[in-house]
């Protein structure tokens, strides 16, 4: 941003009426704000909470500056002071897609709606990737519902940007053969980084490991991403880039359609030993869905549906037959509308009136962050297009 767009989107915190907190995590929280009569999640991290506190939360503000998306969220605006880092984004009403599955019968989602909500997934993925950046954490909670029923993913501060590869697919039987040698050399040494939290799914912190080099493109060697979702090469070490968001759709597509994970194990390190050798379980007769998510979870990222023709590979695909790609923002009726229920947007007794420098000063212990509210900036439709037709 050049200094007249850092003007433009200076927040006045005088100006804004927190109303609740959404949520708390490692680095910071996340408020409910009014600004007039507009809603707005403000994400506010301490920058003294964690040696890379700083660093991460700058790289998500860098990144959202530059998103213009329908299925991605937009910055509104920042504040900065000596302790504090803040930006807001839309405010999305409907919850996450953890929340939403949660409310169907038997908690999982039919065929139909995992196709659209995978759709608008997939073009959001895809114009990041466009953009030389490798998302990194997908998972259900990261994926929010905006008031007007489409997707829009957040949380982007263990995203990375990497340079695309230039392989051609004469080659890819050749580098098959060596990365296949090299990845069964080690992961007979492989080993888990760190121990399980309380049985809880954990986010795996950035820590660099040693990896192979590659020519074919920039690769990153950081362990991050969450214990479920996490692919084999970021396990094995081998060094990862796009591929590992199309090993993280699979993983998203096993639970919308049977409510839970396909590798989850008794412990961290049970996990992540399914993640490398065991294949994910089915029910009934294969199907175009199930094919799909056997190919997305294929652990040789080089034979990973994606990993030669990205996004667009994959929407080719059986499973996606008949979608209308171009139509999908003007999808008047997704398959879940938030209600306009004006007592969500009221501020409850917790941050009623909470003056936030205030509320972080009195804070004994660093605030935690959550995934971020965030909001499609884009909710007008040209047309009417009903869900059954997209």
């Amino acid at each position: 941003m050049d200094s007249t767009e850092e003007q433009e989107l200076k927040l006045n915190l005088n100006n804004l009426k927190a109303l609740k907190i959404l949520g708390k995590g490692a680095m910071g929280t996340v408020f409910l704000v009014q600004q007039n009569n507009s809603y707005m999640a403000l994400k506010v991290v301490d920058k003294t909470s964690t040696h890379d506190a700083e660093r991460r939360a700058r790289w998500e503000t860098q990144v959202l500056s530059t998103l213009a998306h329908p299925f991605l969220p937009s910055l509104l605006g920042f504040f900065e002071t000596d302790r504090l880092l803040a930006w807001s984004v839309p405010y999305c009403p409907g919850g996450d897609l953890n929340v939403l599955r949660h409310h169907q019968t038997d908690r999982v989602f039919s065929t139909t709606v995992i196709r659209f909500y995978l759709a608008e997934i997939l073009c959001a993925l895809d114009h990041l990737h466009s953009m030389g950046i490798a998302y990194r954490d997908l998972k259900p909670e990261n994926v929010l519902i905006q008031q007007s029923g489409h997707v829009t993913l957040t949380d982007f501060d263990l995203s990375r940007k990497l340079s695309h590869k230039t392989v051609k697919i004469k080659t890819l039987i050749s580098l098959e053969d060596n990365r296949i040698r090299e990845s069964r050399r080690k992961t007979r040494k492989w080993r888990v980084p760190l121990t399980e939290a309380n049985g809880k799914i954990a986010r795996v912190s950035p820590v660099v490991r040693r990896g192979l080099s590659f020519s074919d493109g920039e690769r990153s060697n950081s362990f991050v991403g969450t214990t479920e979702y996490v692919a084999p090469e970021v396990v094995r070490g081998d060094g990862h880039e796009f591929a590992v968001d199309w090993w993280a759709l699979g993983v998203l597509t096993y639970e919308m359609m049977y409510g839970k994970t396909p590798f989850k194990g008794k412990n961290k390190k049970e996990t992540f030993r399914n993640v490398l050798f065991k294949s994910p379980e089915f029910v009934g007769r294969k199907t175009a869905l199930t094919d799909l998510i056997e190919r997305l979870l294929e652990k040789d990222p080089l034979k990973r549906l994606g990993y030669v023709g990205g996004a667009s590979e994959i929407k080719q695909h059986e499973f996606f037959r008949g979608v209308k790609w171009e139509m999908l923002t003007e999808v008047v009726r997704p398959p879940f509308i938030p209600s306009r229920d004006e007592s969500f947007f009221t501020a409850d007794k917790f941050a009623e009136g909470v003056n936030i420098n205030e509320y972080f000063e009195k804070m004994k212990s660093p605030p935690s962050l959550p995934a971020s509210p965030l909001r499609s900036p884009s909710s007008e439709f040209r047309n009417s297009v009903s869900f059954a037709e997209f």
